[in-house]
């Protein structure tokens, strides 16, 4: 096992016992690159089913709080799931030219979301987007924003 696998298997027991029957396997919960990323493509079929069913039993339970990324004072802030960490669309409000590194984006629900990841994009002059935000793999988010083809990570900050 390599470090990304130790990594994820770390990462998902802490979380907790996952329920069986709500149970998807790596290969539906990460989209083809991040699964070629932490080399999961290199395990044999029968190293791939062993992790799946290791998840299955300590993985993240559905309902289980999420740390933000956030801290304070040194202590990792969580919050409850956001809506069952379920899919959902809205628009941001106002002009969007892009992100730089930490970009909060308001959106049109109240929520508001920021920028998690590095990196920067600045070519994007869209007025109020529409963006489907869905729940990825250990607890982050992805913001797919129409208009440019474009996504991010981003976690919610309100």
């Amino acid at each position: 096992m390599n470090r990304f696998q130790a990594l994820a298997l770390a990462a998902l027991s802490a979380a907790g016992v996952a329920q069986a029957a709500e149970f998807s396997t790596l290969e539906e919960r990460m989209n083809r690159s991040e699964f070629t990323a932490a080399g999961l493509d290199r395990l044999s079929p029968e190293q791939l089913k062993s992790l799946n069913d290791w998840l299955r039993v300590h993985g993240l339970a559905p309902g289980a709080p999420v740390a933000t990324g956030g801290s304070r004072n040194g202590v990792v802030e969580f919050y409850p799931d956001d809506n069952d960490r379920q899919a959902f669309e809205a628009h941001i409000e106002g002009r969007v030219d892009g992100w730089l590194g930490k970009t909060t984006f308001k959106l049109d629900n109240g929520q508001v979301w920021q920028q998690a990841e590095s990196g920067m994009r600045t070519d994007l002059g869209l007025n109020s987007p529409a963006v489907r935000i869905k729940p990825m793999l250990l607890g982050s988010w992805l913001m797919y924003v129409d208009g440019c083809g474009c996504s991010l990570r981003v976690r919610r900050i309100k």
